[in-house]
């Protein structure tokens, strides 16, 4: 994918010490989760599920009062969702939801990707699923976090800025300002919009570039432009490659240039 800039960068890519990642939608797939676990109930029930459309429902039901932490709450959306795509209301079919969202895969770029960054800064997971779900994640990620965050141990949810305040504390802990921090998700609501208010840079990576809509994901009131965006997490790691690149270009260029062997001999 091509890497777009979008507003005005703070800094370049090679200058932060710290990513802290969104985890559900930006690393791990977890709207294919989804419609995968309705469309397998639908398959037995002789009922034909729209992917879209479920995702429409899900996210309505995510929006309720009573909404719960993720990935639990899915039983509870998936009595909201049955009825509205003609699928059987049952405890099995709840519980089969929840287990599905266990089994979410990383996206095809994500393990390569997280990889390369680690290899050039510290990797801090922020994630609104519970401990149970984000150890499955990151597993299948090759457990490539220096740390990590989960409603658990936060006791709030992302966008609340206590949660961000945590993370903000450990990373300062370490010796790094915000200003050393590149916030990574994909949800303007969760992550995009908050960061911007508490003065982070982000990139959002777009993972439903070309798709009308946001998906599974809750609708921002407001749309946030980032510093930096990408439509895939490998196009964040190239272009930091290429910012690393870039220093080195700049170093080779600034350095005075070597004396060859006459010139050497025609001053002594």
């Amino acid at each position: 994918m091509t890497a777009m800039t979008t507003g005005t960068p703070t800094t370049h890519l090679r200058d932060f010490r710290v990513l802290t990642f969104d985890v559900v939608g930006t690393l791990i797939d977890f709207e294919t989760a989804i419609t995968g676990g309705l469309e397998r109930i639908g398959a037995a029930a002789g009922v034909t599920v729209d992917p879209e459309t479920a995702l429409s429902h899900y996210r309505a039901a995510r929006y309720e009062a009573e909404a719960g932490l993720f990935p639990d709450d899915l039983a509870r959306c998936y009595t909201r969702i049955a009825p509205k795509l003609g699928l059987p209301d049952t405890p099995e079919n709840a519980d089969a939801m929840v287990a599905a969202l266990g089994t979410a895969a990383p996206f095809a770029d994500s393990v390569d990707a997280l990889a390369a960054l680690g290899r050039r800064f510290r990797l801090i997971a922020m994630t609104n699923a519970r401990r149970w779900a984000f150890d499955l994640y990151a597993a299948r990620l090759g457990n490539p976090f220096d740390a990590s965050f989960t409603v658990d141990e936060t006791g709030c949810e992302k966008p609340d800025p206590a949660y961000f305040g945590q993370v903000i504390d450990h990373v300062a802990g370490l010796g790094h300002g915000p200003g050393e921090i590149l916030h990574v998700a994909q949800s303007q609501y969760h992550d995009i919009g908050p960061a911007r208010r508490l003065g982070l840079t982000s990139a959002w990576i777009e993972r439903r570039a070309g798709r009308a809509g946001y998906g599974g994901t809750i609708a921002p009131e407001q749309f946030t432009e980032p510093e930096h965006h990408f439509h895939s997490l490998g196009a964040l790691a190239a272009a930091v490659e290429a910012s690393f690149d870039a220093t080195r270009a700049e170093a080779t260029q600034d350095r005075p240039p070597r004396c060859t062997n006459k010139e050497q001999g025609a001053t002594q």
